[in-house]
């Protein structure tokens, strides 16, 4: 018996990785512009513009956003047409479309999962390019 509750419990929590989700944008909700969250986020709705949360994001498989995404962590289930920016772990889900370029400390993608664009994973995948100039002395 105890074995079976706990098992219960472990289900529960593996169910929906999005429990501790501060703020919610609902199926059906339209953001227009730029959208910020210091807790963690779970999107459900579509988000046209900039998206920022200094914490968790969980885009659920109805959340749409038509611009640029950053976070610290991510788990997207949903469908993103910009560019992705996250400073730590991100979680390509098998429902997950990234129409851009994605920028991580560490990717995991799950079967079934598409993205189109350039791909930076690693330490300094986040910091920005830079060119060296090299003057010629001729």
């Amino acid at each position: 018996m105890l074995g079976s509750r706990r098992k219960k419990e472990e289900a529960a929590k593996s169910a929906s990785p999005i429990d501790s989700s501060n703020c919610v944008v609902s199926k059906g909700a339209l953001i227009e512009g730029k959208f910020s969250s210091t807790d963690s986020l779970r999107l459900d709705g579509q988000v046209n513009g900039e998206v920022e949360c200094k914490s968790r994001l969980v885009m659920g498989e109805s959340g749409k956003v038509i611009g640029t995404v950053k976070a610290t962590e991510a788990e997207i289930l949903g469908t993103i047409e910009g560019d992705l920016i996250i400073t730590g772990a991100l979680n390509l889900r098998s429902s997950a479309k990234i129409k851009g370029n994605i920028s991580a400390k560490t990717m995991s993608v799950d079967e079934g999962a598409v993205y189109n664009g350039e791909c930076r994973i690693g330490e300094y995948a986040s910091a920005p390019k830079t060119t060296r100039v090299i003057k010629s002395e001729a």
